[in-house]
């Protein structure tokens, strides 16, 4: 397929399988919040516990146990086309300083007011939005590096940051603040009347969006399908390997795993990873499957589920805000209406009103998701939709 007629399909296929997997993980994520907003009463700890935890809330939690560490190297990965569009390292480092910047900005107001309603807020949640703004911004200065250097730098932050699981500052020292950021998950107490919540730690997101701007060069104009699937194969199957063969060991970064009499919680215990922050097998695990999952997405060319799932994945800040929304307020409606019913929460009874209510959602959710997705393709002159 050399003719010129070809080349914009082959271009279509190459960014639109990037769209479609961030779409599918959007989606993966979106369970999890239903999950979150309507079976809070059967809340799950980091990593589960085996003993207390049903195999099907297990699966839908590990499920989304996806969604930061694809969308993070996704990012990265948009970050290095972003710069092969504009053609300089300039370009590409302003635009992931502002962008980064901009979501920092957006986690402390849009987004945490979403999750508690609360203005001013008396707690701040700094999530996943909070750690890819910061992620961004570090990338901004790492994209200045070499490939190779950038490349290990990113490897080698996230194979040997669970060396610093035993470093602990207390609120006392100076570096207290600086290390619940980056590493350690915790408190920080800003006054009487508001704390911050480091939910994600940064340094290990660092890692993983190095390496997603480092795979850049498999997706350039002109790249060969063949050979970058051929990689993305290789890459995606060797995380894998990499993953079963250190749980097996049975130590570096994560709680051991057991045999259970029941051959189901046995599975269980050994996919029972640590996402805050993400242990090196979980970054293994949900990488690799994320690489093998985009090489699927590349390989069905236009196939219609691609084309769907590449909407989502258009306007990914917008769904998020969007779907936080609509989210807070069914759950307001639902108090409103049927009042508390699993003590002090209002929920579903099990986990398959959770994904039914995650199906109805994404359905209501596709148009306007899909038109805004439009608006921003279609009104490239307007320059704040691209943050979007």
């Amino acid at each position: 397929m050399t003719s010129a007629s070809a080349t914009p399909t082959l271009l279509t296929q190459r960014l639109q399988s990037i769209d479609a997997l961030r779409g599918l993980v959007i989606l993966f994520m979106l369970l999890d919040h239903v999950r979150e907003t309507f079976f809070l009463h059967r809340q799950v700890s980091d990593p589960m516990t085996i003993d207390a935890t049903d195999p099907s809330l297990f699966f839908s939690r590990t499920l989304a146990h996806l969604c930061a560490p694809v969308f993070v190297l996704l990012t990265g990965l948009s970050a290095w086309l972003y710069g092969e569009k504009y053609q300089g390292r300039s370009d590409v480092s302003a635009f992931l300083f502002k962008r980064g910047l901009f979501l920092v900005v957006l986690e402390f107001t849009l987004v945490n007011f979403a999750w508690t309603f609360q203005l001013p807020p008396s707690v701040i949640y700094l999530q996943v939005i909070w750690a890819i703004g910061i992620s961004m911004i570090a990338l901004s200065l790492l994209v200045w590096l070499p490939r190779p250097a950038l490349l290990a730098i990113g490897a080698l932050i996230i194979a040997g940051h669970n060396l610093l699981d035993g470093v602990h500052f207390g609120a006392e020292s100076a570096l207290h603040v600086p290390w619940a950021i980056l590493h350690d998950r915790g408190w920080l107490e800003v006054s009487e009347a508001m704390r911050l919540r480091t939910s994600y730690p940064v340094l290990p997101w660092i890692g993983v969006i190095a390496l997603g701007y480092g795979l850049g060069p498999w997706f350039a104009r002109g790249s060969l399908a063949d050979k970058r699937q051929r990689r993305l194969l290789v890459a995606g199957v060797a995380a894998l390997l990499g993953f079963v063969v250190l749980r097996l060991a049975n130590g570096y970064g994560e709680a051991p795993w057991r045999i259970y009499p029941d051959v189901t919680q046995t599975m269980m215990s050994f996919f029972n990873i640590t996402k805050y922050p993400p242990s090196l097998l979980f970054v293994a695990l949900t990488l690799g499957c994320g690489l093998l999952l985009l090489r699927a997405c590349e390989r069905a060319g236009a196939a219609r589920w691609v084309s769907m799932l590449a909407v989502f994945g258009a306007a990914p800040m917008f769904f998020y805000l969007l779907h936080l929304y609509v989210l807070k307020v069914l759950y307001l409606a639902c108090v409103s209406l049927f009042g508390l019913n699993h003590g002090d929460y209002f929920g579903f009874d099990g986990i398959a009103s959770v994904w039914l209510a995650c199906v109805l959602l994404a359905a209501a959710l596709y148009l306007p998701v899909r038109s805004f997705a439009r608006l921003k393709a279609r009104r490239r002159d307007i320059r704040w939709l691209k943050y979007f």
